[in-house]
């Protein structure tokens, strides 16, 4: 064999993924080659599809945290000729309620152990949660905010760039109402409230964005950047110029700010009424005691 054709072997070697970061980690969509995909199945006098536990988002109240869910149906019998269909359900081991469904399709390899496998979807939708807080700001366009999140997961820059776009631009003054609020409750000058007032009613996102420049509560800003020019210098990148990959990471920029931008907003108002409950707690007991 020539060094050349040495060269060609090494290059087609394509790294196994263990079935469980499979079922974790990767979108939709796409052929995944894994490692342990099939043990020998005696019900099926055959290679079965492997369903180890996983590791998942379980949102029940009783969690609220990654736990361990298990397959609660056998995988089917595999081949090394073709791909086999079925649905696999996972149930979170520690609550019992919260379940997760996926469709996929695999076949093994010539060695009966390692193969393919083709994920259809699963259901709730691929990707991390998404915070109560990020969904209370995008109010109405909680399904554009969420679709664009699925086209991200999927790697689809140029959808998830629209939508995003879309929700920020429909939802402006919905953030500028919680900034006011916010301003408010942090006892802002009447000077600084006025001019995000006004900036509510500009219609121009960029000229909102303008005006309140040094208006935006300090507790509000990302390491040390108004959170709103972010999201301004982000949208303002022109789409058409962009690849699909550039919008991709753009469409990243738009969530996490915002995303961080709805943390700060609720952190500051439970931070508020924290304080408030303890003034008023230990006003309670000065009075108390005063009465004694």
């Amino acid at each position: 064999m020539t060094d050349s054709e040495n060269k060609n072997d090494v290059a087609e070697e394509v790294p196994l993924i263990p079935l469980a970061e499979f079922f974790e980690s990767y979108p939709p969509n796409r052929i995944i080659q894994v490692s342990n995909l099939g043990k020998y199945e005696r019900r099926l006098s055959t290679e079965g599809l492997v369903t180890p536990d996983i590791q998942l988002h379980c949102e029940n109240d009783a969690c609220n945290g990654v736990r361990y869910f298990r397959c609660e149906n056998n995988g089917t019998a595999l081949s090394t000729a073709s791909f086999r269909f079925q649905f696999l359900t996972y149930r979170c081991r520690n609550c019992q309620r919260t379940t997760k469904t996926f469709a996929v399709a695999a076949h093994l390899a010539e060695n009966e152990k390692d193969g393919e496998i083709f994920k259809f979807g699963e259901w709730p939708p691929f990707g991390p949660p998404t915070p109560a807080r990020m969904i209370k700001l995008t109010g109405p366009d909680r399904e554009l905010f969420l679709t664009g999140r699925r086209s991200e997961n999927q790697g689809m820059g140029i959808g998830a760039f629209v939508y995003y776009r879309r929700v920020v631009e429909n939802q402006k003054n919905r953030i500028f109402d919680e900034i006011i609020r916010v301003s408010e409750k942090l006892g802002a000058t009447p000077e600084s409230i006025d001019k995000l007032k006004s900036a509510k009613e500009e219609t121009q996102f960029s000229k909102a964005v303008e005006s309140v420049k040094h208006a935006i509560p300090q507790s509000l800003l990302i390491n040390g950047h108004n959170p709103l020019s972010l999201l301004h210098s982000a949208l303002s990148e022109g789409l058409h110029a962009q690849t699909d990959d550039e919008c991709l990471e753009l469409a990243t920029s738009i969530r996490v700010v915002l995303s961080e931008l709805a943390e700060r907003l609720g952190q500051a108002l439970k931070d508020e009424a924290e304080l408030n409950a303890a003034v008023s707690r230990l006003l309670g007991n000065k009075s108390k005691i005063n009465g004694s």
